[in-house]
C-alpha cells in the first residue's frame, strides 16, 4: 500500500523546464531559487528541473530596437526541446523575452509561467504605493511592464535618461560582462534618485539585476521577480515552500 501510494504521489509532481541563457548567470539564479525556496530533505525531494542554457538566443532589447535578430526562433527551439525532453511546465527567467511570450506558448503545448504578470500580484500583495522598475531598453520601449502596472493601477516610476543608462550599463558591463569589481556609483545615484520620488521598492525587472544586486551590495528594497518566479514554478510542479 505505501509503495502505491508513493507512485501516486511521484505521478502528481511535476518536471520544470528552464528556457535559459539569458543570461547563464541570470539562468543559474533562478535554478538557486527553486532549489533554496523548495521544502526538501534530500536530493529526492528536489524538483526533477530540466535546463536549456541556449546562449546562442539573439540580444532581445537589440531585437526589439531593430538592431538584430528575432530571438523567437530559439526560443521555441528551446521551448520545443525541453517539451520533448519531458517537462512539463516552462518558466524563462528573461524579462525582455516575455516580450515574445505568445510566440512561445503558440509552438507548445506545455503551460509557460508568466513572469511579469506574477511579478505584479506580488506587487498588490505587498500593497506597495509606488514601485520603481529596473528594465532594459527593450522592456521599457515595449511598456509591457508599464501595461500590468497601468491595468492594476500600481503607480511606477521610471529611471530618468542617465538612470536609464546607468541600468543597461549595470547589466551589460557588469554582470553580463562577468566584472565583479564594477562601479556602482551611477547606478546607485539613479536608485536614489528613484527614491527621493517616492518609490518604496525597485522592482529589478532585468534577470541580471538581482544577480547585480546581490553581488555589489546594493541595500535597496526590492520585488525580485526571479524569486516570485521561482516560488510559482515549485507550487506549479505540486512542490511545497520552504519555511
Amino acid at each position: 500500500m505505501n509503495t502505491h501510494n508513493e507512485a501516486r504521489i511521484e505521478r502528481v509532481k511535476k518536471t520544470v523546464g528552464i528556457i535559459g541563457g539569458m543570461g547563464p548567470l541570470a539562468t543559474a539564479d533562478l535554478f538557486a531559487k527553486i532549489v533554496r525556496f523548495t521544502a526538501a530533505g534530500n536530493d529526492r525531494e528536489h524538483i526533477h528541473t530540466i535546463i536549456d542554457s541556449n546562449t546562442a538566443i539573439p540580444d532581445r532589447t537589440a531585437a526589439i530596437l531593430g538592431l538584430g535578430p528575432s530571438p523567437v526562433p530559439e526560443l521555441v527551439k528551446s521551448a520545443q526541446l525541453l517539451e520533448n525532453a519531458g517537462a512539463d511546465l516552462l518558466v524563462m527567467p528573461c524579462n525582455t523575452a516575455h516580450f515574445y511570450y505568445d510566440d512561445i506558448r503558440r509552438a507548445t503545448r506545455l503551460p509557460l509561467l508568466h513572469m511579469l504578470r506574477l511579478t505584479a500580484e506580488e506587487i498588490e500583495l505587498r500593497a506597495l504605493k509606488k514601485v520603481a522598475l529596473l528594465a532594459t531598453d527593450g522592456t521599457v520601449k515595449t511598456g509591457i511592464y508599464a501595461r500590468l502596472f497601468e491595468e492594476r493601477g500600481i503607480p511606477y516610476v521610471l529611471p530618468d535618461e542617465a538612470g536609464q543608462s546607468a541600468v543597461m550599463d549595470a547589466i551589460y558591463a557588469g554582470v553580463k560582462a562577468g566584472r565583479r569589481d564594477y562601479d556602482t556609483s551611477a547606478l546607485r545615484r539613479a536608485l536614489d534618485e528613484s527614491m527621493e520620488r517616492g518609490a518604496e521598492a525597485f522592482v529589478l525587472g532585468c534577470t541580471e539585476l538581482p544577480v547585480a544586486f546581490a553581488q555589489y551590495r546594493l541595500d535597496y528594497p526590492v520585488v525580485d521577480p526571479t524569486e516570485t518566479l521561482a516560488k510559482a514554478a515549485i507550487r506549479e510542479a505540486g512542490y511545497l515552500l520552504s519555511q
